[in-house]
């Protein structure tokens, strides 16, 4: 247990911090789960929309140094590969449809 003032006020901070980190890092958990689930639906309008809004959050935790800016850059590049796969596929499947 802490005796100085300095270091109480020291656990105090380090509390609130924490919850305000651990808050953070849920909103993004909860934010790739929307993308994740447009894309596993198909729906390539409503997954571009949930990327943007990740990507916001992303940055955002990131300016503030909840996360790394190198760990937002790698979930942000990952999550547009994904996109851009979905996309890919869609538009092959609808070239193939118009070859039949």
């Amino acid at each position: 247990m802490a005796h100085s003032l300095s270091a109480k006020k020291r656990i105090r901070q380090s509390l609130k911090k924490r919850a305000r980190n651990r808050y953070r890092k849920e909103q993004i958990k909860e934010q790739v789960k929307n993308f994740q689930a447009a894309v596993t639906a198909g729906d390539i309008k409503k997954a571009e929309v949930e990327l943007r809004k990740t990507v916001q959050r992303l940055d955002k935790v990131a300016a503030k140094n909840t996360i790394h800016r190198n760990t937002a850059s790698r979930k942000r590049s990952r999550l547009a590969k994904r996109l851009n796969a979905m996309k890919a596929k869609g538009a092959g499947t609808g070239t193939q449809a118009a070859k039949a």
